[in-house]
């Protein structure tokens, strides 16, 4: 068995089980993206990412396994369309499996979809583009890459195994309920508590975590610039396999110093929400 395959069995094999049939509300593209069909069925699916033995011996294998890749290794594979230190698993976690990080399990069966940050109706690939664009602070892979082609094929291939008309209750990440107003004052507290080790003192990462402000991190117009995203991400995910462990008050606290460090500016933020419907928290 080679390396990527054993490293997809185990990844899909330890997460599988993790789906409680009483999902949390969740912070998901939902806030964004608005127009989804009213007859959706209200029936949730399970978490069960396909097996990497059923990967064809094709060209669309290579395309799946390039798309994979792209997720987990965008520094080399994708380094011509990045402009920081950060690879797509970096957020979407174990390369899209992990289902407290915005898993990519399911989610091409909800595009196309309309997206209100972009006031338009967005294709899978233009979503992943944005995600170049704003997380990776870089530019977008053109609508003929094979790069492109390759992570959409990737992201279609872990939801194969939806049923139609399912929803996907692992969407996104678990949302915070909290009303605590976050403190960035207290925020440095936590981090230099919980999250120094991995992403350093001056947040600008070591070998074991990539760095969360400064130049090198996501610009403003990604979604983890928002304190309420980071914050959900940070309960669910942080510290690196000990998810659950911060208090919710923590995690916004935390979320609220990363965020007001400094970090690249995304010119094109002009052009957000053009119909109205900014989030809150939206940081410009």
């Amino acid at each position: 068995m080679s390396r990527p395959v054993a490293v997809w069995v185990l990844l899909v094999y330890g997460l599988a089980g993790v789906i409680s049939c009483a999902p949390p509300p969740r912070v998901t593209g939902s806030e964004e993206a608005t127009g989804r069909p009213s007859t959706e069925s209200s029936v949730d699916a399970l978490f069960a990412p396909p097996s990497p033995e059923t990967i064809p011996g094709d060209l669309r294998g290579e395309q799946i396994r390039l798309g994979y890749e792209m997720v987990v290794n965008t520094q080399v594979y994708g380094k011509l369309y990045v402009g920081n230190a950060l690879n797509c698993t970096n957020c979407h976690l174990d390369g899209g499996l992990n289902p407290n990080a915005a898993s990519f399990v399911g989610i091409s069966a909800l595009y196309p979809q309309y997206r209100e940050r972009a006031g338009r109706q967005m294709t899978l690939a233009d979503r992943i583009n944005e995600c170049f664009e704003r997380s990776l602070n870089g530019k977008p892979l053109p609508p003929d890459s094979v790069k492109l082609t390759g992570i959409v094929a990737y992201i279609k291939w872990l939801s194969k195994n939806m049923p139609a008309g399912s929803t996907v209750p692992w969407r996104g990440i678990p949302r915070l309920t909290s009303t605590h107003q976050p403190d960035s004052i207290n925020g440095k507290k936590v981090f230099e508590k919980k999250c120094v080790f991995c992403h350093g003192s001056d947040g600008q990462g070591t070998m074991a975590a990539p760095p969360v402000w400064g130049p090198r991190s996501y610009n403003i117009g990604a979604g983890m610039a928002r304190v309420s995203v980071a914050a959900a991400f940070i309960k669910a995910n942080m510290p690196r396999g000990w998810g659950w462990t911060v208090t919710d008050e923590e995690a916004l606290d935390a979320a609220a110093y990363i965020n007001t460090q400094p970090r690249p500016d995304f010119p094109d933020k002009i052009h957000d929400w053009p119909k109205g419907g900014k989030p809150a928290d939206a940081p410009y």
